[in-house]
């Protein structure tokens, strides 16, 4: 059986998410971190920071199309708060430690 899988990438550029889909996610973020995808090759680097697994293509597709309107953005945003506060506020004592 072949899973498909919806994932999101978060770019320690930008701090930018970035969702796609695929048999392999990662794969895909080794890819992604490669430059080889044009539309994030000057986003990098990233981090996947989330998956989920579908039997479905089509369900897959959906979730991954979900995930970049504004509700799905909020969504995500709440599933991954501990993980994102954690994140900010490292980031903050790195730039603290840099003053």
């Amino acid at each position: 059986m072949t899973f498909w899988y919806v994932y999101t990438l978060l770019s320690l550029r930008d701090g930018q998410f970035y969702h796609g889909f695929s048999s392999d996610p990662f794969a895909r973020e080794k890819a992604h971190n490669r430059h080889e995808n044009p539309s994030t090759a000057k986003r990098g680097p990233f981090e996947l920071i989330h998956f989920e697994a579908f039997v479905s293509k089509a369900d897959a597709l959906r979730r991954e199309r979900y995930f970049k309107t504004t509700k799905g953005k909020v969504t995500l945003r709440q599933m991954l708060r501990e993980y994102l506060n954690h994140k900010n506020s490292k980031q903050q004592d790195n730039k603290k430690d840099e003053s």
